[in-house]
């Protein structure tokens, strides 16, 4: 038989190796194999196979106390024991040996504190019976020992279990001898020896008595046949005693039976007597019951009505109109001292008309007849109090601008701007915010013709205030007008350039600056106080910020009381349905004031019409700065200002262009055209006009006046051809001149400069080819004639060509070059008559000689080619004779 694990000191060692430190000795450790379900139906296996584990048994003292243990060993990934799981013995409830395992070596332990008893416990498979009967043994003796109690054992039997302990048991045995002579085997003492199951099961005291009994039959046991036959008889003799016993206590039995039959009488009687008292308690609980139900119904009516009660109070409180708010909503005054009472009044009112609605009414209430009257009550006194609200609020409007109107000195006088102030307006208006609130939120719809009563009121003051300080503004600025002719031979440009009309954008700059801010704050006031859902429109340090009045109205026109009104949206930031609204009622607050600020724009334009520039790029840094002010009125005012002073400006250069173009009717012009002159004097003031993003709109004036020019000069050397490249090289080199410095710092005039550079380039080349084709005709023609023929013919052919003969060579040099000197001082002077701008004399005459160079130094080559034996000039010798003149 193979050597049982349990007894291998190796795998002791190791579990105490890895308990090490917990105060704990082993008792016994052997090796199992785990599963769950393992042993199915038919012995097939289950869900998943058997893991290796070692199961010690461990016992850890404490005083007197002792604490008993089983714990679960795995191996780790390196092959070394360590603690898996640990399980209290005082816990084990049950130990079940599985009866699917044929073999009978697997067991499961059930213990009472586990958390889930519906997972199945693991299930431990022995090697064999011996190693499974060892572990249950040693359990169940710590049980016994340590504990006190034994679990429940299953599936196995435990007189089974006690005699294997007895025969596996090891013991001490000493030899002694019978009276016979024969060996007796003796145990030890039970100190000497391990705990067994014996000491578990059979007493000392019933084994000293089993041992006393077979001790009378030690003499005879040999004699099998002669010990049975004394067990008979004395069995016979026992029988026999008990027979006897029983006859003599005949007179008892009859004793008792009597006192039976007594004792069965006196319990009939008392079942009978039982019976009726429990028909009589029967009869008596029904009634309990009764009146327990009837006393049920007494307490919950009670309690119903006590909870009707107080739901029909609280009904007539919701009903009840307190009369100081009655009389404030039929027929109170609107003075700044009753306001306070105006809007406990509607605040009253709303919670009321919001209370008998259905979210906040239980809704078995809502068609109650009282609820009903009193609704309708509600809404007669919401309809009268709005109605009287906005009539007030509509005469107050008209009468506080009325006031302002009719005191002149509200507005600008002569000698005198005045600022706008609307401070003491808004102070004013101020008062009845928190009632334009109520207001729309008792009715949406009244808030419509009361916006439309303060845009009209509203609408007079401002534009009187915008006539008034624009006429104010016109008459004050003193500048000379310059008339409108720029680019044509008039005699008094030359003043128009020293005149200093910067007045004129300042005081357009002004008027923006002035009222651009007001107009903002206007619309966000209008817009707060009129209740509209609107992001804000005025942010803090927009366009004009740092240019407000010095006033105390500069940052309080969100202190309107009313900033509690849809905050979350505003915050948020989202597109509000009333905007559209907001837009059409700031069209009906603003409108008819862009009149004035168009008129400033057409007298600045009648002034100077280069101030347009300047007034372009102040009315766009005030339109970029009005971003947060999306689709206000106030953007669409300073986009029409825009529109309009781009329209003076492009009227001005269209008439500038048809005052150039008229220089084309002229009769012959010969040498600069004077509107290359001016138009540079009128591209350096335009330059210094600039301001802000008003490039784009020189830029694009700058574009119509140079083609123009351009076109008109084309125009005007068609009409004498025969000095065209004249007039053409002389005007574009006067446009280069002229714009030299500004082409350097503006992309605009630079390509406009190339251009010209290349136009004057090309005409300087075609003049000089007159002169020179002019002077040497038949030389160069001689040579066209050759360079047409090497196209279809070889080179030693072409002497033998009609008039290209050696002869006809000669003759052509002969003719030609003989005073070479003489015609080359005639070029010079046929190039210097018809130039009237002397200064650009020596560099056409530069670009002659080379050009004549050029042109020869391809003769001389063909010469070459064609007639190797000729002797002609060369072109070193030339190149002296041109640098010698």
């Amino acid at each position: 038989m193979a050597k049982s694990s349990a007894d291998d000191d190796e795998l002791r060692r190791a579990c105490e190796a890895a308990i090490e430190g917990t105060k704990q000795s082993i008792v016994m450790s052997i090796r199992v194999a785990k599963s769950r379900g393992v042993w199915g139906k038919s012995g097939k296996l289950g869900r998943q196979m058997a893991k290796p584990r070692v199961l010690a048994l461990s016992v850890k003292s404490k005083g007197q106390r002792k604490k008993a243990f089983l714990r679960v060993m795995k191996y780790s990934s390196g092959g070394v024991l360590e603690p898996a799981k640990m399980y209290k013995l005082k816990h084990l409830s049950k130990v079940e040996v599985i009866t699917n395992d044929p073999s009978g070596c697997t067991f499961t332990l059930g213990f009472d504190n586990l958390r889930s008893q519906s997972v199945a416990p693991p299930q431990w498979t022995m090697r064999n019976t011996d190693d499974r009967n060892r572990i249950l043994v040693c359990i169940l003796n710590i049980c016994k020992d340590v504990l006190g109690k034994l679990p429940k054992v299953v599936g196995i039997d435990i007189v089974e279990m006690a005699l294997w302990a007895k025969d596996n048991t090891p013991v001490v045995t000493t030899q002694r001898s019978t009276e016979d002579g024969e060996p007796v085997a003796e145990a030890v003492t039970e100190s000497e020896l391990k705990v067994t199951v014996e000491k578990e099961l059979v007493s000392q005291a019933e084994e000293e008595d089993m041992e006393a009994l077979l001790g009378t039959y030690v003499m005879g046991i040999g004699e099998a046949e002669a010990f049975s036959e004394r067990l008979k008889r004395e069995l016979q003799a026992l029988e026999a005693a008990n027979v006897h016993a029983i006859l003599e206590s005949e007179p008892l039995v009859d004793e008792v039976l009597n006192g039976l039959e007594a004792a069965t009488n006196i319990v009939d009687d008392m079942d009978e007597w039982l019976g009726i008292f429990n028909v009589k308690l029967r009869h008596m609980r029904e009634d309990i019951e009764s009146i327990e139900t009837r006393n049920n119904k007494l307490e919950m009516q009670s309690v119903n009505n006590k909870a009707l009660i107080e739901e029909l109070d609280k009904v007539i409180e919701r009903l009840r109109v307190p009369s100081e708010y009655s009389a404030s909503l039929t027929g109170g005054s609107f003075d700044e001292a009753d306001m306070l009472q105006n809007i406990e009044a509607c605040e009253w009112l709303a919670k009321a008309l919001k209370g008998l609605e259905v979210p906040n009414l239980d809704p078995i209430y809502a068609n109650m007849r009282s609820v009903k009257e009193k609704r309708a009550e509600l809404k007669i006194l919401k309809a009268t109090f709005v109605t009287r609200a906005s009539e007030f609020l509509r005469n107050y409007f008209a009468s506080l601008v009325d006031f302002m109107v009719s005191d002149k000195s509200y507005f600008s006088q002569r000698g005198q701007l005045k600022r706008p102030d609307h401070a003491d307006l808004r102070y004013k208006c101020r008062t009845y915010a928190r009632l334009l609130q109520h207001l729309k939120s008792l009715d949406k719809n009244c808030l419509g013709p009361l916006r439309k009563a303060y845009c009209s009121s509203l609408n007079l003051l401002l534009r009187r205030e915008a006539r008034e300080f624009a006429n104010e503004l016109r008459a004050s600025t003193k500048v000379s007008r310059n008339p409108t002719v720029w680019l044509e031979g008039s005699t008094g440009s030359s003043q128009n350039a020293n005149t200093d009309t910067s007045a004129v954008s300042d005081a357009y700059a002004k008027m923006l600056t002035i009222f651009i801010p007001l107009l903002v704050d206007e619309s966000s006031f209008f817009a707060h106080f009129m209740c509209f859902e609107v992001p804000a429109l005025a942010p803090p340090g927009g366009a004009g910020s740092d240019k407000r009045p010095n006033n105390d109205d500069g940052n309080d026109d969100d202190d309107l009381g009313i900033m509690d009104i849809d905050e979350s949206d505003k915050k948020t930031g989202k597109t509000s349905p009333d905007l559209t609204a907001l837009n059409e009622s700031l069209q009906d607050l603003l409108d008819g004031i862009q009149e004035d600020f168009y008129a400033v724009v057409d007298w600045a334009y009648k002034i100077d019409p280069l101030r347009c520039i300047s007034m372009h790029g102040i009315t766009e840094r005030y339109l970029s700065g009005q971003k947060a002010d999306a689709a206000g009125f106030v953007r669409l005012l300073l986009g029409d200002l825009e529109a309009r002073v781009s329209m003076q400006f492009s009227r001005f250069v269209d008439e500038a262009c048809h005052q150039i173009e008229r220089n084309e009717r002229n009769v012959r012009q010969m040498g600069v055209l004077p509107y290359i002159p001016r138009f540079a004097a009128l591209a350096t003031r335009m330059e210094q006009y600039i301001q802000g993003q008003s490039r784009d709109l020189v830029d694009q004036a700058y574009t119509k006046f140079v083609s123009i020019m351009f076109v008109t000069l084309e125009k005007i050397a068609q009409q004498d051809p025969k000095y065209a490249d004249i007039l053409l090289l002389e005007n574009y080199a006067a446009f280069q001149n002229s714009l030299y410095d500004l082409a350097n710092v503006v992309p605009t005039l630079a390509k406009f400069y190339h251009q010209a550079s290349e136009a004057y380039e090309q005409a300087c080349t075609r003049h000089i080819s007159l002169i020179i084709y002019y002077q040497f005709e038949r030389l160069f023609q001689f040579a066209k004639k050759i360079e047409d023929l090497m196209y279809t013919i070889s080179p030693e052919e072409i002497p033998f060509q009609l008039g290209l003969s050696k002869m006809e060579l000669r003759k052509m040099l002969k003719s030609s070059l003989s005073g070479v000197d003489k015609s080359i001082a005639q070029m010079y002077k046929k190039l210097q008559k018809n130039l009237a701008s002397e200064e650009l004399l020596p560099s056409l005459w530069d670009k002659c000689k080379k050009e004549f160079l050029d042109k020869y130094e391809s003769f001389v080559q063909l010469v070459a080619k064609v007639y190797p034996s000729e002797n002609v000039p060369g072109v070193t010798e030339m190149r002296g004779l041109l640098a010698s003149m």
